[in-house]
């Protein structure tokens, strides 16, 4: 079985120290995904915190709801991209590309890009799925690597490549998959898991890395989707999405 072959360092050590102070609310974050993807649920962000509400509108729109707060958060923020959501919540299903863009000025930084990335898949997914996200969802989710090679890969679906693609499979209850932000690769160099802070940007590069952090998890004990919040609150002081 192939390891990393780490030694026990202070370092480690302490990250171990920090996860028994952070685990209950890791685990209870990662519990509240699995709740968004069965029961109707939305997030909301009030007062620099998420807040997870039952709402009435099918899997489907909350799942493209989903998809759109990992657009907007690209290369931005989680809190960014929840107050970008929160702003066009209401023009994510019919709303134009213009009409968020207006709503998003003075809140989000690429109002003009991004909500014509949402339009274009949001297209895509109606005229070549009629628009049932979760179903495609169950169709491929016996095939990890093929579900997120969907969202990663698709040129039907804007914004999205395999960070982003593996932070809404996470977001919406899925187990497995790395999310290798800055946050998190600059930790794992830290951790000498990887040599170099390069951020994943290629679809070869992206599995490596997400290799090396599994067995960095299976050697430290700390589940791989616990470990990834772990490391992200490091950065930014907050377990959020």
């Amino acid at each position: 079985m192939e390891t990393l072959k780490l030694t026990d360092s202070l370092p480690i050590r302490n990250l171990k120290k920090e996860y028994a102070l952070k685990k209950y609310s890791i685990v209870k974050r990662l519990k509240e995904f699995d709740l968004f993807y069965h029961e109707p649920y939305s997030w909301f962000f009030n007062d620099g915190k998420m807040e997870l509400r039952k709402v009435e509108k099918n899997d489907d729109a909350r799942l493209f709801e989903e998809l759109c707060f990992c657009i907007f958060t690209a290369n931005t923020s989680a809190e960014m991209g929840l107050k970008a959501i929160d702003a066009v919540r209401d023009l994510l299903i019919n709303g134009t590309a213009e009409e968020m863009t207006k709503k998003l000025k003075g809140i989000y930084r690429f109002n003009n890009l991004r909500p014509h990335y949402i339009v274009h898949t949001r297209e895509y997914l109606k005229n070549n799925f009629d628009f049932k996200l979760k179903k495609k969802i169950e169709e491929l989710k016996g095939n990890p690597e093929e579900l997120r090679n969907f969202f990663a890969l698709n040129p039907g679906i804007k914004g999205i490549g395999y960070k982003e693609a593996s932070h809404f499979l996470r977001n919406i209850g899925f187990k497995g998959y790395a999310i290798l932000d800055k946050h998190i690769t600059h930790s794992l160099v830290e951790f000498n898991v990887i040599e170099n802070f390069n951020i994943p940007i290629n679809d070869k590069l992206y599995p490596e890395i997400e290799q090396k952090m599994r067995l960095f998890s299976n050697e430290i004990r700390i589940p791989m989707d616990e470990l990834d919040l772990l490391l992200w609150s490091r950065r930014n002081g907050k377990i959020l999405k």
